[in-house]
């Protein structure tokens, strides 16, 4: 994953960046107050993402954070309740991930020197991944194919494909027998 670090400065946004912020706080809450799972929670989770929504992906309420719009989630992802979302360096999930309640996703910080500088570093989950409840995934971290974050861990850096990574810091107590998904996935 390209982890190249960009540099927010909150002081000089743009009127667009402003616009869409409000844009997405708005539908945001929109969302959050709309019965899940009818045409108008649909509707609305549609207009949020737009083409970043994969097919047959659900994501339940509340939802809160900034630049969720730029979120990328694949298909057939579940994302439970409460989803904490802090996409201003980029956020991706790939295909057939699971995403417990409670979690957090949070691809930028504050410069300890200048609060309003927020460093940024994009954070992916890869395919079929599944981050536990009340997990925090913190920016630059990949978490790989097949992986497990166990619930409540705070994951500092990557984890690899057919791990179970757990705790704070998160790390690696076990991996998982790769030959028992590729009997799966044939």
């Amino acid at each position: 994953m390209d982890c190249e670090e960009i540099r927010v400065d909150l002081r000089q946004s743009d009127p667009q960046s402003r616009a869409e912020g409000q844009r997405c706080a708005k539908l945001l809450f929109q969302l959050n107050h709309t019965m899940p799972f009818t045409e108008e929670y649909s509707t609305i989770l549609k207009e949020l993402f737009g083409a970043n929504l994969g097919e047959g992906s659900s994501v339940a309420p509340p939802l809160s954070g900034a630049c969720v719009s730029s979120m990328k989630i694949g298909k057939n992802v579940l994302i439970n309740s409460n989803l904490l979302a802090m996409a201003r360096g980029g956020i991706t999930i790939e295909d057939d991930v699971m995403i417990a309640a409670n979690v957090q996703l949070i691809s930028n910080n504050h410069d300890p020197y200048d609060l309003w500088v927020l460093p940024c570093k994009p954070v992916l989950i890869k395919e079929s991944a599944w981050i536990g409840a009340g997990a925090t995934i913190l920016p630059g971290v990949c978490v790989g194919r097949h992986a497990v974050v166990g619930a409540g861990s705070v994951v500092t850096k990557d984890v690899p494909d057919y791990a179970v990574a757990v705790g704070n810091p998160a790390r690696v107590i076990k991996m998982l027998d790769k030959e028992k998904f590729k009997e799966r996935e044939a």
